[in-house]
């Protein structure tokens, strides 16, 4: 959703490997319209595999040959994800000004939503929410259903943060359906991870270990590094609620390497201090100081839109 929901795991290696090195081809010719054309098809790949210096390096490359609006907004994804969130937002507004001036108002509302993600992830709520509601009826009005679902679960993210639990599981079953519908399984596995969270919160840790638990082989299913991660978090939040925390701690241990191998600094926080958490329960003090302390981030991600494909493209 494209983090989250979205990019699909779609082409086999060796095309990805042939349009990585038509793209290295088109920046050494300075042939910029066959590196946007081929830089967005690699980016949108590499996002759903949560490769986000490489999508980085690629839409830096992009640009380096003149604006784009699909680059600057990897690129601003890339950032977001990497715990880089005001680099984000200054690429998310340069994507968001191209789109509006081609026209191109699904794109549009896509770049909205993130931005909106992006404010979230600032602890701005209420701007958050701002850039979620301008999004929704853009997504309608073009038929983005996608998209739309993406957006219902960011406002159901902001809310559960607000402390609004039982509004944020509604957004959250509004969007399931609507995921399946069009066949995002990334984004269905947000879905499923996001109810799950909700349940969780109202007290239910087993209702939402079984929701996570649907979402996890999707998330390994999707290549949706990220994704996994953060249920693997849920997954062993719920152990160590149960009084578990060696078994906690086996899923914690899963989940910080995986944010390492991606480079997803933010949840990496998250896993540190959910590891020392555990220790401490289990009573080794030196072993929770040497991982807490850290930077610390909701247990959760919220969904990212992806751009639609121009029409001179070949749709995802």
């Amino acid at each position: 959703m494209t983090d989250d929901s979205g990019p699909v795991a779609g082409p086999s290696a060796g095309t990805v490997a042939r349009w990585v090195e038509v793209h290295r081809l088109a920046l050494a010719g300075q042939e910029s319209a066959i590196a946007q054309d081929v830089g967005d098809r690699v980016g949108r790949v590499w996002l759903g595999r949560s490769r986000f210096a490489d999508v980085a390096a690629l839409a830096s490359g992009t640009l380096a040959l003149g604006p784009n609006a699909h680059a600057h907004f990897h690129l601003g994804w890339a950032r977001s994800a990497t715990g880089l969130s005001q680099p984000a937002l200054a690429s998310y507004e340069q994507a968001l000004r191209l789109y509006r001036e081609a026209g191109d108002h699904g794109s549009e509302a896509a770049t909205l939503t993130n931005i909106g993600n992006v404010y979230d992830r600032l602890g701005d709520r209420q701007q958050a929410l701002t850039y979620h509601e301008r999004a929704l009826p853009v997504m309608r009005e073009v038929g983005y259903r996608a998209g739309e679902a993406i957006t219902l679960s960011n406002i159901g993210s902001v809310h559960e943060r607000l402390g609004d639990i039982q509004r944020a599981l509604a957004y959250y079953e509004l969007a399931l359906p609507i995921m399946r519908e069009v066949g995002d399984r990334s984004g269905e596995a947000t879905a499923l991870s996001n109810i799950g969270s909700a349940h969780h919160g109202l007290g239910d840790p087993r209702r939402g270990l079984t929701h996570y638990e649907q979402a996890l082989p999707i998330m390994r299913e999707t290549g949706h590094r990220s994704g996994e991660a953060i249920t693997l978090n849920n997954i062993g939040g719920v152990h160590n609620e149960l009084a578990d925390q060696e078994r906690g701690l086996t899923y914690y241990r899963r989940a910080l390497a995986i944010t390492r191998e991606v480079g997803d600094r933010a949840t990496e926080g998250t896993t540190l201090n959910n590891i020392g958490g555990a220790y401490d329960r289990l009573g080794d003090r030196q072993q929770a100081l040497t991982f807490t302390g850290r930077p610390c981030s909701s247990r959760r991600r919220s969904a990212t839109a992806l751009p639609r494909r121009s029409p001179a493209s070949t749709s995802r």
